[in-house]
């Protein structure tokens, strides 16, 4: 197996980038390495790259003394056994660490106030309580604690040791702790609800009281006898016309390189590069809830192994994940990415009345992996058809965060049990594609329809005139719905066999509005979310569209400030950004486990081929020339 340029780092590279930077630059026992991950080559080095070429290996490492509170960003040359930048970011807080969040539990279960808060509640088999610590937003820490590496919780109880924490908030109560020194550094001790005596939080079902499972759901199950359409070598990833190549990091999760198809490039990169989930009860217990899923503690740390028959089914081809601790060690996440085939279908028919009915199905490629994110899945799936669209869901599921409340419930939740209630709450998604449709020049083109008046030109009033206009400046957009306003990526120097620039169309299905003011401390942490598409030049360090560092960000150091330099985007290497997301009034039936909330976008090539691309699809097997 041939090595690549964008293979993600291995275990000894890992260990390697770690020894480095404890040689050169004195990163010791009491540092925590916050994230280490590949630093990819330049595109133009990875669009010529043929195997036998040198094969450079960099890495970009952020790390933090603990003692001095004090973080670093570097690059380390695995290849050369060096250091190549050494900077220091003073003043921010890199991201989370998962050693620290369970750190952060082990030492405050034990500690003497914790306890003795708990048992003023009533709470004294610590066996049962988990403690959950949450990253701050700048302006909502503590003053006192300006300055340090800090964290808030919450305080969840199981009713048995298998239980739900979830179901049982112990609400009113939260410790702050400094997650250098795993100090106790405040308890927030500010009211007290009396726990529900009627509330049922319980999904195992063997906790659910009087639970019979149905006896009337027959096996379903998918063979492909002949095999899988499918090939993996290494990393790169071939189906029917498709290639792409797989990676993976701490941070994105799943990465989409090099995709292409028919040998014809569509995009350089694809991930999901930010997640910001803001909680819209402005009380105690949820006012500082706003979670950076991603840039906060990162959707690779987050994901999880995945199983056969459960949440992959067919014919599976799974990738092992490799990531590492904050001490530096890797370890191992196993069939982390799951990769198979689905039917998906018609694909096209037609009936004539002489020569018959010709139908053609679908199937389509799925890549995925899921994430858990504390009480929340993600599970994301980025799907590839025949005829050269693609498709990326996210499915939303896991535990819905509640509060209980004694006399009349809240305004900003839905009553879903007992006197329990869930908070509103939104989650935005921004999507990174660094496209590359076609040729590495490629412009953005905003589509709208117009309605001519009636007249002479439209005597009958059914004229649509569709208009399109380059997008020559960066910024942010939006949708229109009445004018079906609409972004293609088009080629600036290709064109179709009937002179349109090939290109691919970003079809929105799932955006949603922030609903918050530019005075907000969401806004001012996260102004990406204030538009549902975005337009910048590539630059390979613009990778996080609210920020390298939201851990305790103030302000937005991202897509609203890169874009504020009004830089062509015109006949470039162009990246487009989508927000979309959930707009979540909980419902009951999202109570007390979620059935998943999907939502989605498609990228269609648009102009990309001359004609219908799946002429060539064969029938379907069965022993006729057509289907009828």
């Amino acid at each position: 197996m041939t090595a690549h340029p964008l293979d993600p780092l291995s275990a000894d590279e890992f260990r390697a980038a770690a020894a480095i930077l404890r040689r050169e630059k004195g990163v010791g026992g009491g540092w925590r390495f916050a994230c280490i991950e590949l630093r990819e080559p330049a595109k133009d080095v990875v669009r010529t790259w043929t195997a036998g070429d040198p094969l450079p290996r960099e890495a970009r490492v952020t790390c933090f003394d603990r003692a001095t509170n004090s973080a670093y960003k570097a690059v380390v040359s695995l290849t050369d056994d060096t250091v190549l930048e050494w900077t220091a970011v003073p003043g921010e807080q890199p991201n989370m660490t998962v050693d620290e969040w369970h750190e952060a539990h082990v030492e405050l279960i034990k500690n003497p106030q914790v306890v003795a808060s708990l048992a003023e509640r009533g709470i004294t088999d610590l066996d049962l309580v988990l403690i959950d610590t949450w990253a701050y937003g700048h302006s909502l820490i503590p003053e006192q604690f300006l300055g340090r590496r800090v964290g808030w919780t919450d305080v969840w109880v199981r009713e048995t040791p298998n239980g739900n924490p979830y179901a049982h908030p112990v609400n009113g109560l939260h410790h702050v702790v400094d997650l250098n020194t795993m100090e106790l550094l405040d308890i927030e001790d500010t009211f007290r609800v009396e726990a529900p005596t009627g509330a049922m939080g319980e999904y195992v079902p063997s906790l659910v009281p009087g639970l019979v499972e149905r006896t009337d759901v027959k096996p379903f199950e998918l063979t492909q006898p002949e095999g899988v359409s499918l090939s993996m070598e290494g990393n790169e990833l071939r189906w029917l016309d498709w290639s792409m190549r797989i990676g993976f990091n701490h941070r994105e999760g799943l990465v989409l390189h090099r995709v292409s198809i028919d040998g014809r490039s569509v995009a350089h990169r694809m991930s999901f590069a930010e997640m910001v989930v803001p909680y819209r009860d402005p009380g105690e217990d949820h006012h500082r809830r706003t979670a950076f899923d991603i840039g906060e503690w990162g959707l690779g740390f987050m994901t999880t192994s995945l199983e056969l028959g459960c949440d992959c089914l067919g014919e599976i081809t799974y990738l092992d994940a490799v990531l590492h601790d904050s001490h530096g060690e890797p370890y191992t996440i196993t069939n982390a990415v799951c990769i198979h085939e689905e039917d998906d279908g018609v694909l096209w028919k037609h009936v004539d009345e002489h020569a018959g009915a010709e139908v053609r199905r679908s199937r389509r490629l799925v890549v995925s992996f899921h994430a858990t994110v504390a009480n929340y899945e993600y599970l994301v799936y980025w799907r590839f058809y025949p005829d050269g669209q693609i498709e990326c869901e996210v499915r939303a599921t896991g535990i819905m965060v509640t509060s209980a409340f004694e006399d009349t419930p809240p305004e900003h939740g839905t009553v879903v049990d007992d006197h329990t209630y869930a908070p509103t709450h939104q989650h935005f998604i921004v999507a990174r594609l660094d496209m590359e449709v076609d040729t590495p020049d490629n412009t953005v083109v905003q589509s709208h329809t117009e309605v001519p008046p009636i007249g002479p030109g439209n005597p009958y009033g059914v004229a649509l005139t569709p208009r399109k206009q380059p997008i020559t400046t960066e910024g942010g957009f939006d949708l229109d719905w009445a004018s079906q306003r609409g972004f293609s990526v088009t080629s600036a120097s290709r064109r179709n066999a009937w002179g349109a620039p090939t290109a691919y169309k970003l079809v929105p299905t799932a955006a949603i509005p922030a609903l918050a003011g530019p005075e907000s401390p969401l806004m001012q942490r996260a102004g990406v979310v204030a538009h549902p598409v975005w337009v910048s030049p590539f630059d390979p360090e613009e990778r996080w569209p609210s920020g390298e560092f939201c851990n305790q960000s103030s302000r937005d150091a991202g897509l609203p400030e890169w874009t504020k330099a009004g830089r062509s985007v015109e006949a470039t290497d162009v990246v487009l950004w989508h927000v979309f997301g959930i707009h979540h009034v909980p419902r009951v039936e999202d109570w007390p486990v979620m059935p998943v909330d999907v939502v989605r976008f498609e990228l269609k090539p648009t102009g990309f081929f001359d004609r219908n691309p799946t002429l060539s699809m064969p029938p379907s097997a069965s022993g006729k020339p057509h289907c009828h």
